[in-house]
C-alpha cells in the first residue's frame, strides 16, 4: 500500500459513528494512509462490518460499540482503544444525527396553521423539547463528552488533531430541521472555542461541513420510492452550482488535509465547506 501521507502511517484515530455512511468512509480513508482506526458506533455490528471491511483491505481497524452520551462507555472505549492500538492522534467526531421531533412538516407558518391546522402539519409551536433535547445532545453533548475521553490522552502529544463534523446548515438554518441546523451551529462555535482552549497544548481542531450528501439519514427527504428526485431535492440541486449531491469521496481530501500537519499545520478553528458552492449561491 503507497502512503500520499506518509507521516499518518502508524497513527491512531478514534471515528465515532463509523458504522455510517460517511463517518466509515472517513475510517477507510484514514486506513487507507496507514492510520490504525478504532471504530466506534452504537450499533457494534455496524462498526464492526466497517472494521472487517478495513482489516480485509490489509488495514487495522477494530470495532467498539459505543454510547457517546454515557461518560461510563466512552471511559470504557477509550481503555479498550489504548489497549490494542494505542492512545488517541486523531479524534473525529462524527457521531450525529437530527430527529423528527424537532422538524417542522413545513417551510413556513401560514395563518391557517393556527387557525384551522390540517391534520398531520406540525408547526414551530409544535415542536416536542424531548426531541430537541435529544438532537442537541447527540451532536453537541457527544461531541463534548467524547473529547473529554479522548483528548486527555492528547494533551501534548505531538501533531494531535481534533476533526468535528458540522454542516452547511450550521452556517444558514434549512427550513423544516430548526433543532439540527442549531445543533451543528453550536458544534461549529464549539469547534472554535477548542480550537482556542487547546492551542498551547498541542492539539489542532478543525471542523468539516458537508453540503448535500446522499446518506441513509436524508435518503427519504431526498429521493421517491421510485428513485425519482423530491420537490426539496430539486430545490437543492437547482442551489448547487455543480449540480449535483456530494458522495463520501468528496470529503477524502477535505479530511487528509486537515488530519496531516504538513499540510494544515498552521489550520486550527476553521470550518471547512465541502458544498459543491451552494452556500456561494444566492439563487440569482
Amino acid at each position: 500500500m503507497g502512503f500520499k501521507h506518509e507521516n499518518l502511517n502508524g497513527r491512531v484515530a478514534v471515528v465515532t459513528g463509523g458504522g455510517g455512511v460517511l463517518c466509515s468512509a472517513f475510517a477507510k480513508d484514514l486506513a487507507a494512509q496507514g492510520v490504525k482506526v478504532a471504530v466506534l458506533d452504537l450499533n457494534k455490528d455496524a462498526a464492526q462490518a466497517v472494521a472487517d471491511e478495513i482489516n480485509a483491505n490489509g488495514g487495522t481497524a477494530i470495532a467498539v460499540g459505543c454510547n457517546v452520551l454515557e461518560k461510563e462507555s466512552l471511559d470504557a472505549a477509550r481503555d479498550e482503544v489504548n489497549e490494542k492500538l494505542g492512545t488517541c492522534d486523531i479524534l473525529l467526531n462524527g457521531a450525529g444525527g437530527n430527529n423528527a421531533r424537532g422538524n417542522t412538516t413545513k417551510e413556513k407558518l401560514e395563518l391557517a396553521d393556527i387557525a384551522d391546522k390540517a391534520e398531520g402539519v406540525k408547526t414551530f409551536f409544535d415542536l416536542d423539547a424531548k426531541g430537541i433535547e435529544f438532537v442537541f445532545n447527540l451532536n453537541f453533548l457527544g461531541t463534548l463528552l467524547t473529547t473529554q475521553a479522548f483528548a486527555i490522552d492528547m494533551v501534548g502529544k505531538e501533531n494531535a488533531t481534533i476533526i468535528n463534523v458540522s454542516s452547511m446548515n450550521a452556517f444558514r438554518p434549512l427550513t423544516k430541521i430548526p433543532a439540527y441546523s442549531a445543533a451543528k451551529a453550536a458544534i461549529s462555535n464549539f469547534t472554535q472555542f477548542m480550537a482556542v482552549h487547546f492551542s498551547e497544548v498541542g492539539i489542532r481542531v478543525n471542523a468539516l461541513a458537508p453540503g448535500f450528501f446522499a446518506t441513509n439519514q436524508n435518503k427519504a427527504l431526498l429521493y421517491n420510492e421510485d428513485g425519482s428526485l423530491t420537490p426539496r431535492s430539486e430545490k437543492i440541486l437547482t442551489h448547487t452550482p455543480l449540480g449535483r449531491f456530494g458522495t463520501p469521496e468528496d470529503l477524502t481530501g477535505a479530511l487528509l488535509f486537515l488530519a496531516d500537519e504538513s499540510y494544515s499545520a498552521f489550520v486550527t478553528g476553521v470550518i471547512l465547506p465541502v458544498d459543491g458552492g451552494f452556500a456561494a449561491y444566492s439563487g440569482v
